[in-house]
């Protein structure tokens, strides 16, 4: 017995599964938001972003602050720098690092102060190569003033 219309199905199904645009996955490891005293109006956030395509971080959103912008910290003749940027590239298959001496996420204007223990919101917008953008929600833990990253990665 032969099942004609089963395999035309299954042929066409394989075809649209392959003309289905493969959409950028984007891991994010180790994110923490960095805590603040009373009335401080901004702080860092960090994390390890792992792209499976060429792609790049685009924008960043959370609740907790009014303006949150990607910056680049830079050392220039023994003299720091920051600056925001408007993308960080994620090349496919390499963990890019956004820490304290880099890039990092700034959430600035915050609106309430941000706590040890708590956990941040972020919203990631990330676009790949053929401009198809991805968004990641996570919550990153808050962790105490004087955190670094190398201290928590085992955590993780």
């Amino acid at each position: 017995m032969r099942y004609p219309t089963l395999k035309r199905t299954l042929a066409a199904l394989a075809v649209f599964g392959l003309a289905l645009p493969a959409l950028a996955d984007t891991s994010v490891t180790d994110a923490w938001v960095r805590a603040t005293v009373a009335h401080q109006q901004s702080t860092g956030a960090f994390m390890t972003l792992t792209a499976s395509s060429d792609s790049k971080l685009v924008d960043v959103q959370s609740p907790v602050a009014e303006i949150v912008q990607v910056h680049q910290m830079t050392m220039n003749n023994d003299v720091m720098g920051m600056k925001q940027v408007q993308s960080v590239d994620l090349p496919a298959g390499k963990a890019v690092s956004l820490d304290p001496n880099g890039y990092h996420v700034m959430l600035m204007k915050l609106k309430q102060q941000v706590k040890e223990g708590e956990q941040v919101p972020l919203t990631l917008v990330i676009e790949d190569a053929k401009g198809q953008k991805q968004t990641l929600e996570i919550n990153a833990p808050v962790r105490a003033l004087n955190a670094e990253m190398h201290e928590h990665k085992h955590m993780h």
